[in-house]
């Protein structure tokens, strides 16, 4: 095979592994979003449960379905947040893994195109000296 051929097979492979690492950032800045909208939503449950936690027993709490106020038992109220606190908690802990994943691979990515440009200029430079 010639240096040539081989150049191109390279480029081939360093434009594949390019668009990779394009989708793994794309995917790494979706999961940022999301993860960004959790820790609001987390701050903001995390708020209602204690405005709960002040009222008394006999206070009157109501939940927002879509444009009516109904009225809701206080303990239920409590335990729908917890919940949902735990939930949101839980998609933060995913979500912190997966981007560690995804960093990673991001990072061997990096490393394989950096190989692969040495690999091309070093070829390249040894085909202008011929």
């Amino acid at each position: 095979m010639s240096s040539s051929t081989v150049i191109r097979e390279l480029q081939r492979d360093f434009e594949a592994k390019s668009n990779d690492l394009s989708k793994l950032q794309k995917d790494i800045a979706k999961n940022h979003q999301v993860r960004k909208k959790y820790t609001i939503q987390l701050g903001e449950n995390e708020l209602v449960l204690k405005e709960l936690d002040i009222l008394n027993e006999d206070a009157n709490v109501y939940k927002l379905i879509g444009p009516v106020l109904v009225k809701q038992d206080l303990a239920e109220a409590n335990a729908n947040v917890r919940k949902r606190i735990e939930y949101i908690s839980a998609e933060l802990k995913r979500l912190d893994g997966n981007l560690q994943d995804l960093e990673e691979k991001q990072n061997s990515k990096k490393e394989a195109i950096f190989k692969l440009q040495e690999r091309i200029q070093s070829l390249q430079a040894g085909k202008a000296k011929a």
